[in-house]
């Protein structure tokens, strides 16, 4: 389909011109399918603009080069000339990279995809050499030595610790050495016999059982520089040279790294560890490498950034403040390449730049003719149009052209619901295909439904790919994260510290002073010492640890109980019998509740999956679990009382928007009820947006609606013209009546007094109730937990909630001004106290 395969080898620049957002990844796949022609394994390097692009970009490339590994290689996740450190997590991802490239150490029989940015190639890195000799090796059978072991493991950036639980840490408990090394997909555990290896196995980092076994491995660093006795004194030349000899004794870099300890922010002086500095070209001298559309303007503007930082620094260090601790600045041209380099990087190599504007073929341009795809924008703003009737009538274009189609939805979920919509307009034949070879398998007419995560679509002399966003509006997408365990539960010895506060099932608080071996019957037991009141013992052998669990109050406030006293008992004896007289109230309740009956709610097929589709996000696993756990209760005959459970902005709006369209399609009139009127009047606002053009009458009423206008809409609630009512407290007034009420939507219950919950309890006899909630009293919480209510909850953030990272540091003017800075930049408010 394109022209590469004869001009992979060529060694002057070109330039692919048509080679627009989303064709760009093929355009890389039918470069490895080149390569690959030519019996060539050369990497292929390919440098995005910024870390977005890099996402979208292997993102597609799983789709169209799934066979072809990919390795990304991303910047700091910090400013330059920052006082923080790199996140680890980055940090042991660009080194296992560094490592697998220095090594050579990529598939021998298929080109292997680089992935890097602006940010992370104008950055220098450590030599190659150091890579290559920073390494540690052993097979089993090999003699180890622990002592060695931990240096190399302290002195490469490891962290001791009591449990291995992510990349970069490293555990020791007599024999055994639990090590995380950077990019494993599971730690090692390694069992010594005196100075032996005896086995190598990996194991799960949550249960902290074993796995299978291995015959060797390999461990890197985890930090770009080592603290060792070469590197220290190399740091220590390189400072004073380069800041001078008269040091003050309030240098906390200088003299952090003198004895031998990582501080805060050290890597910023990297280029003082190493004899010299090399780039990510250095690395793979032979690579392909294709150059990102708008690079150069990034280069540019990440350059100036660059210098700026440096100079704002050097302000700083030539007039430091009042409070301002030193901090020595290096040249940028030690860390950061120059706008020189840069060029002569490029220029001296084979360079293929993509472009999406047309430009006519010649010798330095390749015109691959590929276009963006039509947006329907027009239809979406004219309600008289029927979107999908266009959409059928641009697909037949499209065939017609002989053009093979491709549908992108951003997941399996999104597939699945388009699929019904177009087959309901006619829009067929519809096949699904996994990936762009299945997709070209199919037939010619066919149009093949993938996932795949574009913006917008393409089209080229004989492919066209229309996305969701192209036909639907702007959507954004959350990537899928996987979630951690919690682990409260004592299952360990390692799990305590001396000095912890625990309960025992039998005797109550006591705290565990450590472990003990002592004879009984001749025979050695380890049992935990526990220490209760009036340094009363109790030592529990390790085989029943299953009794204790740990203390959940502070522990300045606890009181240790008596041992063998009546207080624990009790307690034990008061707790039973209020347990026993809430599920006696708990068991009246629930039978209540199923000796009642409710209409069923079916939901609509192909309207409901249109409706769904006028949602611009991808939906999270939590949140779909939450609409089909509703859209059970609605069929079951039964009154539904569900509480959804999610912080906020996580997503439980959208499913009080499915559900009441659901029940509205039935018939039911829906009640809305909020706490405040700027949230009702909120809902309002997103309800009429989301059925907008559908036959369904919404109305407001709080104490910012007119008195006129709530009139009318009592009259409209008591006659049935009006669908869905949204308010405050006053829909829960006694002049308020429905004609056919059959769906209340409570949010956030816990803002309501018990005047307003009596109300609801009359509401709600025979209807169905869902509750929305951030922070759920208790008395809610535990009608859920144990299942009188139905409990969903959505612990899933939404796209834009990054982890926050919190630093203690002395004050820093600079470090001020450049987060104000950014985050004007960026658009946002700063509070500065």
């Amino acid at each position: 389909m394109l022209r590469l395969k004869d001009i992979v080898d060529r060694p002057d620049t070109i330039t692919l011109s048509g080679a627009v957002e989303g064709y760009d990844a093929l355009v890389l796949a039918e470069f490895c399918h080149a390569l690959m022609a030519r019996n060539s394994t050369q990497p292929l390097l390919f440098v995005a603009r910024d870390d977005n692009r890099l996402q979208d970009m292997r993102s597609a490339l799983k789709f169209f080069a799934p066979d072809y590994p990919v390795k990304t290689f991303a910047a700091w996740d910090c400013l330059p000339y920052d006082r923080v450190s790199p996140n680890a997590h980055i940090l042991a991802d660009r080194l296992d990279v560094l490592a697998s490239l220095a090594r050579q150490n990529l598939e021998k029989n298929k080109p292997t995809i680089i992935l890097t940015t602006v940010n992370a190639i104008s950055q220098k890195v450590p030599p190659k050499d150091w890579i290559k000799k920073a390494s540690f090796s052993a097979k089993e059978g090999d003699r180890v030595d622990e002592k060695e072991l931990t240096e190399f493991l302290i002195t490469n950036g490891y962290i001791r610790v009591s449990q291995v639980r992510e990349a970069g840490e490293f555990a020791i408990r007599g024999g055994l050495i639990d090590i995380y090394a950077p990019g494993q997909a599971h730690p090692f555990r390694l069992d010594l016999f005196g100075d032996e290896l005896d086995s190598i196995r990996s194991f799960d980092p949550l249960t902290q059982r074993s796995d299978k076994k291995l015959k060797k491995l390999r461990l890197i660093p985890v930090s770009e520089f080592a603290l060792d006795k070469d590197s220290i004194s190399r740091f220590r030349q390189n400072y004073l040279a380069a800041f001078g000899t008269s040091l003050k004794s309030n240098d906390p870099v200088y003299d952090a790294v003198s004895e031998g300890r990582r501080y805060q922010g050290t890597e910023h002086w990297l280029p003082l560890f190493h004899e010299t500095m090399e780039t990510l070209f250095d690395y793979i001298p032979d690579a392909v490498t294709i150059i990102d559309q708008q690079v150069d303007d990034a280069m540019e503007a990440r350059l100036t950034a660059i210098e700026d930082y440096y100079q704002a620094r050097r302000e700083s260090m030539l007039n430091p403040g009042q409070y301002s601790q030193p901090y020595k600045a290096l040249p940028a041209h030690q860390h950061y390449v120059t706008e020189g380099e840069w060029q002569s990087l490029i220029s001296t190599r084979p360079v293929r730049r993509l472009t999406p504007f047309q430009e006519p073929a010649s010798d330095t341009s390749i015109a691959f003719m590929g276009k963006r795809g039509r947006d329907f924008v027009t239809e979406r703003q004219n309600k008289s149009v029927n979107i999908y009737d266009a959409l059928k009538v641009h697909m037949d274009e499209l065939r017609k052209a002989g053009k093979r189609v491709m549908f992108a939805s951003y997941s399996k979920g999104a597939r699945e619901r388009l699929s019904t919509v177009l087959k309901d307009h006619k829009i067929t034949p519809v096949d699904v295909a996994e990936s762009y070879a299945e997709a070209q398998n199919l037939g010619k007419n066919s149009i093949a439904l993938v996932v795949l995560n574009l913006e917008h679509g393409f089209e080229t002399d004989d492919l066209a790919v229309v996305t969701e966003t192209d036909v639907l509006g702007d959507r954004l997408i959350r990537k899928a994260r996987r979630g951690k365990k919690a682990d409260n539960i004592i299952t360990e010895l390692s799990a305590l510290n001396p000095g912890d506060l625990v309960v025992h099932i039998n005797h109550g608080v006591g705290r565990f002073e450590g472990l003990e071996t002592m004879r009984v019957g001749g025979a050695a037991h380890d049992c935990l010492k526990l220490v209760y009141k009036d340094d009363d013992k109790l030592f529990l052998p390790v085989e029943n640890i299953e009794m204790l669990t740990k203390f959940g109050s502070e522990h300045a406030t606890a009181s240790l109980d008596k041992l063998g006293g009546t207080g624990w008992q009790l307690r034990h004896a008061k707790l039973k019998k209020r347990i026993r007289d809430m599920a006696d109230e708990l068991i009246k309740v629930a039978a209540n509740r199923h000796l009642k009956e409710a209409p069923k709610v079916h939901k609509p097929e192909g309207l409901y999956e249109e409706f769904c589709a006028r949602f611009p996000y991808t939906e999270t696993d939590d949140q779909l679990r939450a609409i089909n756990d509703v859209i059970k209760d609605f069929a079951k005959g039964e009154p539904m009382d569900r509480l959804v459970c999610g912080d906020v902005g996580f997503g439980k709006t959208e499913v009080a928007l499915r559900s009441a369209f659901l029940a509205v399609m039935e018939g039911m009139q829906v009640a809305i009820v909020a706490p405040t009127t700027l949230l009702a009047r909120q809902h309002y606002m997103t309800f009429k947006d989301r059925f907008r053009g559908l036959p369904v009458n919404i109305q407001p009423l709080s104490r910012l609606v007119s008195a006129k206008d709530a009139k009318l809409t009592k009259k409209g609630m008591e006659a049935g013209h009006v669908d869905i009512v949204i308010g405050t407290h006053a829909l829960l007034g006694k002049d308020i009546n429905f004609k056919n009420l059959g769906f209340i939507i409570i949010d956030e219950e816990q803002h309501f007094g018990v005047g307003h919950k009596e109300r609801l309890k009359q509401l709600r006899s025979d209807i169905h109730v869902l509750t929305l909630t951030a922070t759920p009293i208790p008395r809610t919480l535990q009608l859920s937990l144990t299942g009188v209510r139905d409990l969903s909850i959505i612990g899933t953030p939404p796209i834009d909630r990054l982890a926050i990272r919190t630093y203690v540091s002395e004050f820093d003017a600079v470090t001020i001004r450049e987060a104000l800075l950014r985050e004007h930049y960026r658009g946002g408010q700063s509070f500065y106290v």
